[in-house]
């Protein structure tokens, strides 16, 4: 992962310019945490294969107002972030009522990081940090390299920059999502490290 870090003195509207005007590379995701603009590369496959498993059990039991979208830009300015999450679920009229390039991620009914060796850190503390302070209900973190081992980690009940944690399950046991979802996982079918 690389990352430019803005100049002393610009503000988050500068700093957002500079982001919507970056040409990162093909595939990359490009994203501003803490105030600083970050390139990761492409997920790996397995990655890729727990956010499938995810999103098809969403797509299953979501109400119709809601969309589950997977390169969808949130902005946080007072975390001074846009993240673009694994997964997010969100109204539908969030993004066809807005033309630019991100929503609120107040928006967010659910967001789902799954973590890379790259940026593991980052998913587990300025996200959930970035997350919690927008008022995000539900945040699902997928860590493939937590220190105890591979575990899914449901976070709610947001306030401030903290979240509480809901549930936390090692990868093989399964994890429920409450309502608006009711969604039990079964995380035995996400494939570790």
């Amino acid at each position: 992962m690389s990352a430019l870090a803005a100049e002393p003195g610009q503000g988050w509207d500068d700093v957002v310019r500079i982001w919507h005007e970056m040409d990162g590379p093909e595939g990359c995701k490009v994203e501003i945490i803490e105030g600083i603009i970050t390139v990761a590369p492409s997920p790996a496959n397995q990655h890729n294969s727990i956010a499938e498993e995810i999103q098809r059990g969403l797509y299953r039991v979501i109400p119709d107002d809601l969309g589950v979208y997977q390169t969808q830009a949130v902005a946080i300015p007072a975390r001074a972030g846009m993240y673009i999450p694994d997964l997010l679920i969100a109204p539908k009229a969030a993004l066809r009522e807005s033309d630019g390039h991100s929503i609120p991620a107040a928006e967010a009914e659910l967001v789902v990081e799954i973590t890379s060796k790259s940026n593991a850190n980052h998913d587990r503390i300025a996200k959930a940090a970035g997350y919690a302070a927008a008022g995000v209900p539900l945040y699902l973190l997928v860590d493939r390299w937590a220190p105890g081992g591979p575990t899914v980690t449901l976070y709610g009940q947001p306030a401030s920059d903290v979240y509480r944690v809901l549930r936390a399950v090692p990868f093989g046991e399964k994890i429920h999502l409450p309502a608006p979802f009711d969604l039990t996982l079964d995380t035995g079918e996400f494939p570790a490290g």
